[in-house]
């Protein structure tokens, strides 16, 4: 009996021993995988911070300006001014169109009367 007990012991030794050797690789491999997914996400930062700062040096007021006026002929473009608003009592809203009623329910009922012995 004592020897199956050995043979047994020693098999899920080397069970337990393959499980931890796969988990390590396992481990190992994910770990690989967070550290590429941290750079990744490191340089789509960087990128994302240089093309907010071309897009705040294109969309210079002055810039802009400068574009209007070179190209005024063409688009036609002029400075606003406050008064090509409007105000709100100048919008018209459209006034909402309720459903017609198409049948007549009568909601008015008739009261019981209490029934006796209660």
């Amino acid at each position: 009996m004592r020897p199956v007990l050995y043979v047994l012991s020693f098999l899920g030794l080397i069970a337990l021993g393959f499980w931890a050797y796969r988990e390590n690789y396992a481990t190992q491999a994910a770990l690989k995988e967070v550290q590429a997914l941290q750079r990744q996400i490191v340089g789509l930062r960087e990128s994302l911070s240089v093309q907010r700062a071309e897009w705040a040096y294109l969309n210079r007021p002055d810039r802009l300006r400068q574009l209007a006026t070179a190209n005024f002929d063409r688009l036609g473009l002029l400075p606003m001014d406050p008064s090509q608003f409007g105000t709100v009592a100048q919008i018209v809203y459209p006034q909402a169109k309720l459903p017609a009623i198409s049948f007549a329910t009568d909601i008015q009922g008739t009261i019981a009367e209490p029934e006796e012995g209660l």
